[in-house]
Formats: structure tokens, C-alpha cells, sequence
């Protein structure tokens, strides 16, 4: 017979009334833990000679345990911090991290009662100098006074030392990705788990150069090519017939081919649903712009058609009729499509009647044309201000994508153009994709995440997933920048994102809405870990959506984000895995959803953060309307 250690009674009516334990076992933040085991590992260390562990309340109420040693005369450290943090490293090669004491005090002996017995009232409170503390260590070695550099660069920091931690010093994904695209450039790979899973500088320098890249394979397309054969499509399997249907769809055909590779695991979801869709098309994305005069349109016009030019997902078209698989065609020349439309005169504002005459939930554009953006202008009924509509099809877009176009047509207009970048291929994913961990890679992941999972989850009942999104409902909060600061400054304390806190958070809204304590949602991933050189200015749609399982159980809160941290980082690894093949390793059945509610965490920056006060948004999406990813209007 198990035995638990609760002293307990009954009472009358046959309920147990807890009395308190019957050893000195206790339990924080969910975990069960032995004093008297954390004290022997303590008395190995040549520096104590004897020791206790107890639990006591900090300042805010919150129990954690503390040790009070007695040093060997002569041995002990001179300084407390110093003796703190040697016994702290001492227990973490030994115990687990819930093992270890957030407090180390020194005593010249243990208080005991008359009796003999350790006398716990009198065991003084810890001082501040009892606590762990990291202090400023300078790097070691070139590739840590390297690494320490990018850290201050990207960090806006002063100086960083080999023990400081990246999330404790603000980092997040996004930054993440800028500082592997720095690495890459000095030939210092790295895997995208190792940022996460080894955030402490000195430990991250001795995984740099380990990893490297998928090797892209060249483009054998050139513009002196007569014809195109299967032998010159490393990135995508077609037939010679097939690949002749491609360039029957090519305005200037052959000549007007740069490439040709398949879709990206969301790229084949998000076509899936274009074909599915009756009437409009669920990921059409809708903006407008006004301009003074037609002039300064005019301009627009062709500083945008500058930025097409220059990027090969620009002027991508997609074809699948008649091919075994899809694929997407990058052009040479894509001039972009401006239809210049009449307004009626009255009450009703022009970009009203515009939203309405082009409303993606009836209106649909030809994917095989590029470029994938669709332009209406109309002169402002009334006015000499120009009004501009533009659809831009998600498949070749995702939020950053988005960031740079507008950047770079600003500095276009600006007379900046020679500024500009070199631009990089979408090839480059295709490759990590392809070349890259394949299923035999990914599947073991997600059947050990999902294989116990066999039914959907399920927020407030909500398992339909195939609408078009007409009825659905919209409401924005912003969070209060106190709110805001907290959460950063409880991130870093604990050395995670703030992506963390939030998917933990959301796990909460949907076990509480759904009646689970093993809760599966889907993440938008930024896609772009894997991305290949370059990945962190590329355009095109990097972004993926895949489940992610918490276990909402009665674990304390630093534990449960600190688990939420490392299955992120764990999905990280896996960023471009099919959503199908993850549905596949769970024990859920076709066609009912894997789960039906979705968190997209997304960093902002310049525009979109300016224009929420400089404030995170965390968007989270309920009965979602598909398996490609949320469209956000």
C-alpha cells in the first residue's frame, strides 16, 4: 500500500480532516520534496559540516525553502554571497532545480529546543545576502567576448557577462532570430532549441558552431534557359508534362520563369481552404490607403512596384491543376494589377463602398497570376484625395513580411533605395523544409506530445472550424501598461519570454472554458528559426500553426511557466512540421479537430507597437475558421 505521509481523521459524516504530516515531507509549488535529502547532498560539500532544510514564507506570502549550514572552521566561504552561490551550483549538479533552496544562511550552530531538537522558531529570516545572486563575469575566450557583443548590441545593453541569462536580460523569440542570422554571418551555427534550452552566455558559447544549415541548392533557372526540365528542380519532384502545363500559365513563358520549388507545409493548408472555399476567400487580406493627390498615389504606385521587383515572393503565382503536387512559380516580370474604379456621390464614404465591392467573403483574385497583390483606386467622391484598396493573398505574407514591404517602400519614396539589402530567395525555406528534419524527425515529437490526446479541445463547446468567418465577432483590449510591466519584469525573473507567460495564461482560459486539465491549442510560430540565411528580412509566409499541450494540473505557477517554456522551446525545433502530420500522431479522429481555439503571441515592433502606445498585444482567436493559420484583419 502506497503511503502518502498525510496525517489525517475522520470525522463523522466520513469526510478526513488533514492534521499535518506524519514525516517531514512538504510540498511547494506541486512538487513533493525531502528536507532531510536536500541537507545530506548539503553535507557533502567540504564546506558544510552540518545542515537544514526548511520551508518558510518570503515577503509575499509565497513558501520557499532555505538552507542553514554550519561551515567547517577554515573552509567556509568569507563572503555570504559567495557561500550562497557555491552551495547553489553544488545542489543544481545534483537535485532538481524545484530541489534547490532559494536561500543559503550561514550559522556558527543549529538552535536547539531543551529537548535536543532543532528549535525551527528560531531559525533567523534570510538576509538579502543569503540569496544567489549573479554577479558581472567577464567572457572568456573569443567566442564568448563575441557572443557577449551581439548580446549587448541586439539587448541595448552596456556590457554582458558569460553568466548572464537571455531572457533575464529582456531577449525574446524575436530577437532570438535576429541573433542566429548574426551568428550564421561569422559561421557560428547554432540550433534554434540551444538559445532556448541553454540561455546563460557561457553555456550558449560552447554550443556555438555545432550546427549547420541546410546547404541550399542552386538555382539551375537561368535567363538563358530555352527550356526547363525536371533535373532543374532540385526543390520540387514534377514531370516534364507538368512542368510544360507551369509554363503554359507564364505570360512570356520560359523566359519569364526565375524558379520553381514546391510549398511550405502553411502554404499547402492555406491553398487547401482557398480550393474549399464556395464563395471568397478566408486568407485575402483587405487595407486602404488615402492620398492628398493623384500624384502622390502615382508615386506610390511606383515605389511599390520597385519593392515587387526586387523580391522573388512578390512575384510568385501559384499552379496545381493538373500537377501531382502544387507548386509555386516565382516570375521575372510581374507588373503589378491597378483597376481604377468610379464612386457614387453621396452619404456613403468611398472606402465604404469600396470595402463592400471587394469584400474578401465574396471576392476572390486568380493565384496563378502574379503578383498576388490586386490594387483599386478611385478618386474620393467629393475631393481630390485618391483612395487605394489592396489585396494581398496570405500566401505570400506574413506579419514581418508585411513590416518590410512598408519599409521599403518608404525608403524608396524617400530617395533611399540604394540603401536597400540585397534581398533573399523564399528557395531558402523551401529547402530547410525539404532538405531539412523530415517526418521520421518530427513525428516522435508529436506522438509523444499528443498520442494520450483523444478527444478535441474544446473552449465553451466550440468545435466547428470550417466556417467562413461571417458571423464571427471582434474585440481588442489593450493591456494596461501596468499590467505590461509586470509581466516583463516577472519574465525575466524567471528567465523566460513573455511569450511563456502568455501561452500559460491562454492554457488557463482554455482548460477553465473547456473543462480539461490536459488542454492542446494551436501557436503561431514565427517560422523564421529555420528560416536559412537571411530569414529575419526575408518576405514571404514563414509563419506555421501547430498544437501545443500543457498539463494544467495542481503544479505551482514558476514551475508551470518554466514547463511552458521548455515544450515551446521543444515545438521551436519542430517550426515547420506539418499541422496534418502533428493531427495524425494524437489519438483524435478525422474530421473532428485536434482543437479549435489559437493564440498568436506577436512582438511588436515599429509601426504596429507605435501604434499601440509601445505596448505587447497578445491575439487570441476562439473557434477558429481554419488549419492554416488565423487571419487577422
Amino acid at each position: 500500500m502506497y503511503r502518502s505521509g498525510d496525517l489525517v481523521r475522520y470525522l463523522p459524516d466520513g469526510n478526513l480532516e488533514y492534521l499535518g504530516r506524519s514525516d517531514d515531507q512538504i510540498k511547494i509549488r506541486g512538487f513533493r520534496i525531502e528536507p532531510g535529502e536536500i541537507a545530506a547532498r548539503l553535507n557533502e560539500h567540504a564546506w558544510v559540516r552540518d545542515a537544514v532544510v526548511v520551508a518558510r514564507e518570503d515577503r509575499a506570502g509565497e513558501p520557499r525553502l532555505v538552507a542553514y549550514v554550519v561551515g567547517v572552521p577554515g573552509e567556509a566561504a568569507s563572503e555570504p554571497g559567495e557561500l550562497a552561490a557555491t552551495l547553489r551550483a553544488h545542489l543544481s549538479a545534483r537535485l532538481p532545480e524545484y530541489m534547490v533552496p532559494s536561500a543559503f544562511v550561514c550559522l556558527e550552530v543549529l538552535p536547539l529546543t531543551p529537548n535536543g531538537k532543532l528549535d525551527r522558531k528560531a531559525l533567523p529570516v534570510p538576509e538579502d545576502d543569503a540569496y544567489a545572486r549573479r554577479t558581472y563575469e567577464a567572457p572568456r575566450g573569443e567566442i564568448e567576448t563575441v557572443l557577449a557583443g551581439l548580446w549587448a548590441e541586439l539587448l541595448g545593453l552596456e556590457r554582458v557577462g558569460r553568466r548572464d541569462h537571455f531572457f533575464e536580460l529582456g531577449g525574446h523569440s524575436l530577437l532570438a532570430v535576429q541573433l542566429m542570422e548574426r551568428l550564421r554571418r561569422l559561421s557560428l551555427g547554432i540550433e534554434v532549441r540551444a538559445v532556448f534550452a541553454t540561455p546563460v552566455l557561457a553555456d550558449l558559447a560552447a554550443c556555438l558552431g555545432n550546427h549547420q544549415d541546410v546547404r541550399v541548392p542552386a538555382n539551375l533557372i537561368t535567363q538563358q534557359s530555352q527550356a526547363i526540365t525536371p533535373q532543374m528542380l532540385p526543390l520540387i519532384a514534377l514531370t516534364q508534362p507538368e512542368i510544360d502545363r507551369i509554363v503554359a500559365t507564364v505570360p512570356g513563358g520560359v523566359g519569364n520563369i526565375q524558379d520553381i520549388y514546391a510549398l511550405s507545409p502553411l502554404q499547402d493548408g492555406i491553398l487547401f481552404h482557398h480550393l474549399l472555399a464556395s464563395q471568397g476567400d478566408p486568407y485575402l487580406l483587405l487595407s486602404q490607403m488615402v492620398f492628398a493627390d493623384r500624384g502622390v498615389l502615382e508615386r506610390y504606385l511606383a515605389a511599390l512596384q520597385h519593392v515587387v521587383d526586387r523580391h522573388d515572393m512578390l512575384r510568385t503565382a501559384f499552379v496545381w491543376a493538373g500537377l501531382s503536387s502544387p507548386a509555386q512559380v516565382v516570375w521575372r516580370r510581374a507588373p503589378l494589377d491597378v483597376t481604377e474604379v468610379a464612386l457614387e456621390d453621396g452619404d456613403d464614404p468611398g472606402h465604404e463602398q469600396l470595402k463592400r465591392r471587394f469584400d474578401p467573403r465574396r471576392h476572390r483574385i486568380d493565384l496563378s497570376q502574379a503578383p498576388l497583390i490586386r490594387l483599386v483606386t478611385a478618386r474620393e467622391p467629393g475631393s481630390e484625395r485618391w483612395l487605394l484598396l489592396s489585396l494581398q493573398h496570405h500566401l505570400i505574407r506574413d506579419q514581418t513580411t508585411s513590416e518590410v514591404m512598408h519599409a521599403e517602400v518608404r525608403a524608396v519614396l524617400g530617395g533611399r533605395a540604394h540603401e536597400l539589402g540585397t534581398p533573399q530567395p523564399f528557395r531558402n525555406l523551401i529547402a530547410q523544409v525539404r532538405l531539412g528534419a523530415g517526418p521520421q524527425a518530427h513525428e516522435p515529437f508529436f506522438r509523444a506530445m499528443l498520442a494520450d490526446i483523444d478527444e478535441p479541445t474544446t473552449p465553451f463547446g466550440l468545435s466547428e472550424v470550417r466556417g467562413d468567418g461571417s458571423l464571427a465577432q471582434e474585440a481588442q483590449r489593450v493591456l494596461p501598461q501596468a499590467l505590461h510591466d509586470r509581466l516583463r519584469s516577472h519574465a525575466r525573473r524567471l528567465g523566460v519570454s513573455v511569450a511563456s507567460l502568455c501561452h500559460l495564461a491562454w492554457g488557463q482560459v482554455v482548460a477553465r472554458s473547456s473543462g480539461r486539465e490536459q488542454v492542446v491549442f494551436g501557436t503561431v510560430l514565427f517560422g523564421r528559426m529555420h528560416g536559412g540565411a537571411g530569414a529575419d528580412r526575408a518576405m514571404g509566409l514563414f509563419m506555421n500553426t501547430l498544437p501545443v499541450r500543457l498539463d494544467l494540473d495542481g503544479t505551482g505557477v514558476e514551475d508551470s511557466v518554466r514547463a511552458t517554456h521548455a515544450r515551446l522551446a521543444e515545438l521551436l525545433a519542430h517550426e515547420h512540421a506539418s499541422l496534418a502530420l502533428a493531427q495524425r500522431c494524437s489519438g483524435v479522429v478525422a474530421p473532428a479537430p485536434l482543437f479549435s481555439a489559437l493564440l498568436n503571441y506577436r512582438h511588436n515592433t515599429s509601426m504596429a507597437a507605435s501604434e499601440a502606445g509601445g505596448r505587447m498585444r497578445c491575439l487570441a482567436c476562439s473557434g477558429w475558421r481554419g488549419r492554416g493559420a488565423p487571419t487577422i484583419r
